[in-house]
């Protein structure tokens, strides 16, 4: 699938070439598989851009045996596992941090 980070690398990589020629470089140099996978993935887009996208998507998705469900799942739980660790990890606040060293000082009489 090509993407606009792969555009990006690929243009950084042959910045003389535009976004059309750059395609057409990629297109060249790659294997059946890839290629088949473009052209369905294109088809998926292009009905999708013209009709109700969510529907199109999800019809897709039935016609090639993916499960949605599954996916979302995965995804809701790598999620909530990151947040996990983020949460893990805050640091603790400064106000709390500094009270202890005001405490030490003394008084200004």
């Amino acid at each position: 699938m090509i993407t606009p980070v792969l555009t990006r690398i690929l243009t950084s990589a042959m910045p003389s070439l535009c976004p059309r020629q750059t395609f057409v470089a990629f297109l060249r140099r790659t294997d059946e598989n890839t290629l088949g996978r473009i052209v369905v993935e294109s088809a998926i887009l292009l009905a999708a851009s013209r009709a109700n996208a969510s529907q199109v998507l999800r019809d897709a998705a039935t016609a090639y045996k993916v499960d949605t469900d599954a996916i979302a799942a995965k995804v809701k739980q790598e999620f909530a596992t990151k947040d996990k660790v983020k949460a893990e990890k805050k640091p603790v606040p400064q106000s709390s941090a500094r009270q202890p060293k005001t405490a030490k000082r003394p008084a200004a009489a």
